[in-house]
């Protein structure tokens, strides 16, 4: 009976306490308030050398959000002053020639000798989701680890030729982070190439032995772009083949128009496994820029690659005002099926586009 009595006491105390947490107010959760963006402590950060606020600034330039791209503006306008202090140099090669072993090696070679390195390297987001491959860093783990190199894989995002479009400002939030040796690695896949020849001072193709039967694939107008020409892999067993091939592109090149106004494409062997002439490829560039620098070309092809920038941007913007025009987009939808059931020729239909 005392059982009973006491199972009912307990049975009456868990409904009391449930009936109580039913009666009670549900406190509400409240969302803490965002932070509201501090652009002068983004730019200190950057100048400071850090490379969590530079990855930041990128992150915020790179957004699509309205809100960040007027505070990324800001930012961008704030370190301006600070930016144009290194040498910008583009590597694109066929596949398999080693750019990632090439720019490892050298970039740790560089961070020696008392250079801040930044890789920008184009990474081809997927048609299908959108999605990027980001693989760079697994490609460059010891330099990724390095406390003065900083890597940065950079989606294409759909943009033409492969190259996202804020990676001209992602060099210049580098430059202002104290970086001086600024390295764009590029896809391959031909536009690409072009695109990043417009932004950088001196263009680099690394190209495998057997210049003869590797021709035959690559477009000229890929080595006419080119500053220097590295022949990669010379190893030692490969050595006799790379300096064959070194003289087989020096032969070709006689003939071929300079890619930079007072300069004579270079070739040279260089091996990345065993560390031998990526001594010899810095010296040429330094070599490089002072020619260049003391004939004033320099500062005149990066005026007119920010020449280019701008007018580029203005396409970008009207393209994107013209489509982002919901009566636009279905004027374009209309007339397109009027052109495809040959009602009207794409003359017609442009001219009554922009009437």
């Amino acid at each position: 009976m005392d059982r009973q009595k006491g199972s009912r006491r307990v049975m009456e105390g868990v409904k009391a306490a449930h009936d109580g947490m039913k009666s009670s107010p549900r406190k509400k959760f409240k969302k803490p308030e965002a932070k509201p963006f501090d652009v002068e402590v983004m730019a200190d950060g950057v100048r400071s050398g850090s490379r969590l606020h530079l990855g930041k600034a990128i992150t915020l330039l790179e957004s699509s959000n309205p809100a960040d791209k007027t505070n990324g503006q800001e930012l961008l306008n704030q370190l301006l002053p600070h930016t144009g202090n290194s040498i910008r140099l583009g590597i694109t090669g066929v596949p398999g020639a080693g750019k990632s072993t090439f720019i490892e090696t050298f970039g740790e070679m560089l961070t020696r000798e008392g250079h801040r390195v930044a890789v920008l390297a184009i990474d081809p987001s997927s048609s299908i989701t959108g999605g990027s491959i980001l693989g760079d860093k697994t490609r460059m783990e010891q330099l990724a680890k390095n406390p003065n190199a900083f890597i940065r894989p950079s989606p294409t995002a759909g943009t033409l030729g492969g190259v996202h479009k804020k990676t001209r400002e992602t060099m210049l939030l580098c430059e202002a982070a104290g970086y001086d040796v600024i390295l764009i690695e590029t896809v391959g896949v031909g536009q690409s190439e072009t695109l990043v020849r417009g932004m950088v001072d001196m263009f680099l193709l690394l190209v495998l032995t057997g210049a003869g039967d590797e021709l035959q694939g690559m477009k000229k107008g890929i080595l006419e772009l080119a500053d220097a020409i590295i022949v990669h892999k010379a190893d030692q067993h490969n050595l006799e083949l790379a300096q064959k091939t070194v003289r087989e592109y020096k032969q070709i090149l006689h003939f071929m128009q300079r890619a930079t106004e007072g300069w004579k494409t270079q070739a040279l062997p260089v091996s990345s496994f065993e560390k031998t002439g990526v001594q010899e490829t810095w010296a040429m560039i330094r070599e490089f820029e002072e020619l260049i620098k003391s004939s004033g070309y320099w500062q005149k092809r990066r005026q007119n690659q920010t020449k280019d920038w701008f007018r580029s941007m203005i396409t970008d913007e009207l393209l994107g005002r013209f489509y982002g025009d919901p009566s636009r987009s279905q004027q374009v939808k209309m007339l397109e099926r009027e052109v495809l059931q040959e009602k009207m020729t794409v003359s017609q239909a442009i001219a009554d586009l922009f009437e």
